[in-house]
């Protein structure tokens, strides 16, 4: 049971490194002409931190949290409801994540760099959220 969580932790400990790092990367990107030698090399950066990190981590987080869930018995307990809902919305940031991502790898960006930067604070909320609810169960 513990080996669970400590995967579980990594797994999530990795993916929210990845979504706190890659829509700083598009507040950069956001700001470099297409085409141009940094834009390219912002492409390979968040390709790389989508697929190889960010990826793998949120299946790992879901598989081993379910897992974690599972072995706890606690699927009926408020705090876990909430905290589920507030992965979901993770789930779906990371898929806007992979959208943007996708939009600039075809130079079709055409948000601001400040929509970026306002973007980078929706995982940092969801996180301590989330932590809060883990470590404090206020139901």
């Amino acid at each position: 049971m513990l080996w669970v969580k400590v995967l579980h932790v990594i797994s999530v400990i990795a993916w929210m490194a990845a979504l706190l790092y890659l829509p700083r990367l598009l507040v950069y990107h956001a700001d470099a002409a297409a085409g141009s030698e940094s834009s390219e090399i912002f492409k390979v950066m968040e390709r790389r931190l989508l697929k190889a990190i960010a990826t793998p981590a949120m299946l790992a987080t879901w598989i081993f949290g379910i897992w974690v869930a599972s072995l706890q018995d606690v699927w009926a307990e408020g705090w876990l409801i909430v905290k589920l809902a507030l992965v979901v919305l993770l789930s779906a940031f990371h898929m806007a994540l992979a959208k943007w991502v996708r939009l600039f790898a075809s130079d079709a960006n055409e948000r601001p760099a400040r929509f970026f930067r306002i973007a980078n604070e929706v995982p940092t909320v969801i996180m301590i959220a989330a932590v809060i609810l883990v470590i404090i169960k206020p139901f």
